[in-house]
């Protein structure tokens, strides 16, 4: 079973923090909602493995990283 990393993994995290933020400049909320919704589904498809993305479900509901 694959383990979800949930250490920083990214060499410049505040960047991509910053660009995530900006994706939602100018955005309804619904429009916004869907920017989300697209970026999440684009990145589960990418990662592929089923239980690395339920990991990171659970970590979400809960509130963890």
């Amino acid at each position: 079973m694959t383990v979800l990393n949930t250490d920083i993994n990214l060499a410049d995290h505040d960047g991509i923090y910053a660009r995530l933020v900006a994706l939602h400049d100018g955005l309804t909320d619904e429009e916004s909602a869907r920017a989300n919704a697209r970026l999440i589904l684009l990145l589960i498809n990418h990662i592929g493995d089923r239980a690395v993305i339920e990991q990171a479900i659970e970590l979400a509901r809960k509130g963890e990283q």
